[in-house]
């Protein structure tokens, strides 16, 4: 059984729930708490990833250099991490660069069903001797079969595994069952997990991961990321080692970390709040939230309204103007509704 690697994502999931508004200073803090925590990589960088920072999906405060440049300096022990969707970014002014700045893990993400937009990423990344990995975003809107085909590709292209994203905290226990057991009994790479807490089962969907074979678990100090919040790594390590499952992270660092530099940089708890429960149930990205509540109270309709149509409409990652769209056809179907209403009583 392979070792269980620990990908800690607070510097790049939390991210968004920020706005991407990380500053040197919180970068700092954290990596010198977490350095000796025994993670294997802590993934710094905007929400969406390197060359993600856009009015479409948010503005950083830092750019990408300054954000890596800067957890480079204070991360001695543990490996420094990027993510990368293409289309968001590119070889040429991401991943070079990127390398050039310390940068030992990259995460290469794309939506569940086309793993071929990462191919070239993950093939420079091998060839150049990096340790990269496939992520299968919103791996809910697919079945166990075209997950392990999609799979098969990252694992072609010389990734070193392949980690499912559960984007919109949409998963129950039976799908991660089926679908990690799936994969871990057809790859010969590693198979990981990154769990969103909308439906308040991130821990537990972990968990679920890892005794079906995952050995990497993705996720977040204090839970700490978009909409709902990730899974919670120090309750998972707490879990683990209640279960005896045997892991390297430090869990009294992780508590410290906590109580002593997250305050600084959370704004809130991350919890499953109604509108949360609303994203997951409807299947929808979880860094939509903030988008839906600004649309919602721009054009006075419901934001659980706007997550279920979103949600039929199967919308991913980069396509946030369709919250505005449906937001605009609530508004006068609203209308709409009220004018019949009001023509009805004076008939």
């Amino acid at each position: 059984m392979r070792r269980l690697k620990i990908f800690d994502a607070t510097l790049r999931d939390g991210s968004h729930a920020i706005n991407h508004q990380l500053t040197k200073e919180q970068i700092r803090d954290y990596c010198l708490a977490m350095d000796e925590a025994g993670m294997d990589a802590v993934i710094v960088g905007h929400g969406n990833g390197l060359g993600a920072s856009s009015l479409q999906v948010g503005l950083s405060l830092l750019t990408d250099h300054e954000m890596l440049s800067t957890a480079r300096k204070y991360l001695k022990r543990t490996k420094l991490g990027a993510y990368m969707i293409p289309g968001f970014g590119t070889i040429k002014d991401q991943l070079i660069p990127a390398i050039e700045d310390g940068v030992e893990i990259f995460k290469i993400g794309c939506h569940c069903t086309e793993a071929d937009t990462t191919k070239a990423h993950i093939e420079y990344l091998a060839k150049n001797k990096k340790e990269v990995y496939g992520i299968l975003m919103m791996y809910h809107m697919a079945s166990a079969e075209k997950i392990l085909e999609e799979s098969r590709k990252i694992e072609s292209y010389g990734a070193k595994g392949v980690i499912l994203m559960d984007s919109a905290g949409a998963s129950t226990m039976e799908m991660v069952k089926r679908t990690v057991a799936l994969l871990c009994e057809n790859l010969d790479i590693r198979v990981g997990f990154h769990a969103h807490n909308n439906l308040g089962i991130a821990v537990a969907n972990m968990y679920v991961a890892i005794k079906e074979g995952a050995s990497i678990a993705d996720g977040t100090l204090a839970g700490f990321g978009a909409g709902a919040g990730n899974c919670q790594l120090e309750a998972l390590i707490a879990l683990l080692q209640k279960c005896d499952i045997r892991i390297n992270a430090n869990l009294y660092k992780m508590l410290d970390c906590v109580d002593n530099v997250m305050p600084a940089i959370m704004k809130k708890t991350a919890s499953p709040d109604p509108i949360s429960i609303v994203s997951g149930q409807a299947g929808v990205f979880s860094a939509f939230k903030t988008h839906v509540i600004h649309a919602a109270k721009f054009f006075g309709v419901d934001a659980r309204d706007i997550f279920m149509e979103v949600g039929k409409r199967k919308a991913v990652g980069g396509q946030e103007d369709i919250i505005v769209e449906v937001a605009q056809e609530l508004k006068y179907k609203k209308s709409k509704q009220k004018e019949d209403y009001q023509i009805e009583a004076l008939l």
